[in-house]
């Protein structure tokens, strides 16, 4: 071969080596496109700058307290500004120690990662950056093949590249934190700050930063709530990657290796925290009719677990706090009252007066209301076959007021347990805005899911329904001190005569001023002025003051046979402290999107009910309840000297116990019972509404005026501008009616 022919064939081979070593990676780059192409679409811009995430809709009280969340995912995100540098460093150094010097894929680590894996050794590291793990969480992997799993990992490498176009160096940090799930409900690094340390993302201290850090590697196996040992030392491993990078020094990270690992578990529970029952309606009823009646700009439905709603409403949380305490505290010491008459009883928890086929019927209702039985009837039970379910013994935690008890009960038998129980529904208002402060619907959520504020309509008004009727009187001129005889009343209705009778008759045949029979909850005068004015006329003051319960226009209606919530009659109350206008009540002000974008504001409806004037009587009517009726104890018992009127109430058989209370700042509300009429007291000393529900509201009163950031007057109802023409001082009455008789009894001589 001539010198020239071997010269050609060099440069051939120069040439051909140059393209395979220069034009391979980029022919094999081009192929590689293309198979990501043929195999799966990467995302598009838009897909990147608005990733889906699911973010949970958060409940706010008034001073600015989350109440509790809703969510498919309990994510809240949070900007990098917010989280401590303690997260941003432990992440740094154990997850992506070159973050800040490469543009989504560190070919060094990498390199480092393919030698590990080539040689055996676990000391090279992971190749994966925090943008590619990032894409990996944004763009979730389903199930693949091996090959398939090898292009998804090269896709995953072009996603990281086009997030760092995308975003900050920062907002790549806060949204891998705040995508990340912490397992045990805590999605994201507010939520797993929360849950894990009860506190915030901008308050992580470095051992608690390192502890969340720690499981990104993975959290179900360094889970520090089931695994305490395992989880610190991950702990310590991060403390020294932090050492190791220059974030801690040698004796930091010494000294904090030897701290033990404390956490503060606080898990997501929507039966716990405040207001569990409020918080309920507000997602089953209130929320849900939003959403049906509002769209998103692309016409879709708000979905309040996935959007990141913001919810402001009304709900104060130290009040509520107060409520919930007023309704533990009492609650116990009536159901120990209560026990004791149980054990007396044949067919306990139920009256003497239910036979066993009424108890049947009782217990299988309840077994017909129960998700046990729901999910066995959905699975194609027959009713025997599900009967001898509910008839056999199963391992089961109860309710007691001592704390949770394990025991071995039938579901039946269980039924009949919980009906011993009293339950109770406590709400409190502001009268001029028509805000809602307070809302206990029960005794405990986790184990009685069923409010009794607003759901409740199936009890009873007892005695609480009679200032409604003495309005009427009130409206047509009568003072407070006009005097009736409390003699018996027949009214005939319908072809039918109706005669009340009083539950104390010491004081029958006496005459009576209205406020001192309104104090005495007087059956007699109170049928007297029914007869005056009516069924209709009462039902339709009752429909101005907001009542929209069902209601009879009969005269029994005076004696408090309606069933009316406890919502509809703080709200109906509150028509009387607010100068005789009706204000709805409300427990939402405005709901915000993910961006605080105001959706909606919420402004209550009013309505004019009686004039100012009246009102101011009826609020001095209804404090003789207090000052010589049946709320007296609230001053020798309960020491509460604020202007108070109020009006208690008690059912037939004492299954209901009702208490009414105004303030010139709030108006609450109370009923007490047990979940069925059947199960009752049947002595009124413990069984009547100043027994059953006043406490709860003493309580609660105490509690709020004993805070002083909540900034309650404790000054007196505010008098009408204009002068009052109805005589409310009973001696100067007394004067101008006997002044009026004489000057009758002249003209009659004349």
């Amino acid at each position: 071969m001539s010198a020239e022919k071997a010269k050609k064939n060099n440069n051939k081979k120069f040439i051909l080596w140059f393209w395979l070593i220069f034009g391979g990676p980029i022919v094999g780059v081009f192929i590689f496109v293309l198979c990501i192409r043929v195999f799966g679409d990467l995302p598009n811009t838009e897909e990147l700058q608005n990733p889906k995430t699911f973010l949970a809709t958060e409940v706010y009280s008034s001073d600015m307290k989350v109440l509790g969340k809703f969510y498919a995912e309990n994510r809240t995100n949070v900007k990098f500004k917010d989280i401590s540098p303690n997260v941003i460093n432990a992440l740094i150094a154990t997850e992506d120690a070159r973050f800040f010097d490469h543009s989504g894929v560190d070919l060094r680590a990498l390199g480092r990662a393919v030698y590990g894996g080539l040689t055996g050794s676990s000391a090279s590291g992971g190749g994966s950056t925090l943008s590619q793990q990032l894409a990996k969480m944004l763009f979730p992997r389903e199930d693949l093949s091996k090959m398939e799993l090898v292009l998804r990992k090269f896709k995953e490498w072009i996603i990281a590249v086009k997030l760092e176009r995308e975003y900050t160096k920062q907002e790549i940090i806060a949204m891998y934190l705040n995508k990340f799930d912490y397992v045990n409900n805590a999605v994201g690094i507010k939520s797993a700050a929360q849950i894990y340390f009860g506190t915030t993302p901008d308050s992580l201290s470095i051992i608690q930063a390192a502890t969340l850090v720690g499981m990104a590697k993975n959290p179900a196996y360094f889970n520090p709530n089931r695994f305490h040992d395992r989880a610190e030392g991950r702990r310590n491993t991060v403390l020294r990657q932090m050492e190791k990078y220059g974030f801690l020094t040698k004796a930091q990270s010494d000294s904090l290796q030897k701290i033990p690992l404390k956490l503060s578990f606080h898990p997501e529970d929507h039966n716990e925290g405040l207001a569990p029952y409020f918080r309920e309606y507000l997602r089953d009823v209130f929320l849900k009719k939003w959403c049906e009646k509002n769209r998103k700009p692309d016409g879709t439905k708000y979905d309040v677990y996935r959007d990141g709603l913001k919810i402001y409403t009304t709900i104060d949380s130290r009040m509520q706090r107060y409520a919930e305490e007023a309704v533990q505290e009492h609650l116990p010491v009536l159901q120990a009252q209560f026990e004791k008459e149980l054990a007396k009883k044949k067919n306990a928890p139920f009256a003497w007066n239910v036979n066993k086929q009424e108890i049947a019927s009782i217990l299988k209702q309840g077994m017909k209301r129960s998700e046990r039985y729901r999910v066995l009837k959905k699975g194609g039970m027959s009713e025997t076959e599900i009967e001898k379910v509910f008839e056999k013994k199963i391992d089961m935690t109860i309710f007691t007021w001592k704390g949770q008890k394990d025991t071995v009960l039938s579901p039946k038998d269980s039924i009949r347990y919980y009906k011993a129980f009293l339950q109770s529904g406590f709400m409190s208002m502001e009268p001029q805005t028509g805000y809602i402060k307070a809302w206990v619907g029960g005794i405990n959520h986790k184990f009685f899911q069923y409010d009794h504020v607003q759901i409740g309509h199936a009890r009873q008004v007892g005695s609480t329904f009679k200032p409604f009727v003495y309005a009427l009187a009130i409206q047509e001129g009568y003072s407070p001190c006009y005097q009736l005889p409390n003699v018996p009343t027949t009214i005939t209705y319908d072809g039918k005569d109706w005669t009340p009778h009083n539950s104390d008759t010491k004081k029958n045949g006496r005459m009576m001023t209205l406020q001192q029979a309104l104090a005495n909850s007087v059956n007699y005068i109170t049928a007297y002025l029914m007869k005056q004015f009516g069924p209709e006329a009462t039902v339709q003051l009752c429909r101005k003051m907001g009542v929209v319960a069902p209601i009879e226009a009969v005269p029994a209606i005076c004696l408090g046979t309606p069933e009316i919530s406890v919502f509809e009659m703080v709200g109906a109350n509150a028509t009387f402290a607010n100068k005789g206008t009706w204000i709805e009540p409300t427990f939402v002000t405005r709901i915000e999107d993910k961006n605080g974008k105001v959706l909606a504001d919420f402004v209550p409806r009013t309505e004019e009910v009686m004039n100012e004037e009246k009102a101011y009587v009826m609020i001095q009517l209804m404090r003789g309840v207090v000052q010589i009726g049946t709320g007296s104890r609230l001053r020798y018992r309960f020491k509460l000297n604020m202007p108070i009127a109020g009006k208690t109430g008690t059912t037939q058989n004492n299954s209901d116990g009702w208490f009414m209370g105004i303030t010139p700042d709030l108006v609450s509300g109370c009923w007490t019972g047990a979940e069925d009429r059947a199960v009752h007291f049947d002595n009124t000393l413990y069984g009547q509404g100043a027994e059953m529900a006043l406490p709860i509201w003493a309580k609660y009163m105490q509690k709020v005026y004993a805070d002083k950031s909540l900034k309650l007057t404790k000054g007196d109802f505010e008098k009408p501008s204009k002068k009052i023409n109805i005589e409310m001082d009973c001696s100067k009455y007394n004067k101008e009616l006997e002044a009026e008789e004489d000057q009758f009894n002249a003209g009659e001589a004349e």
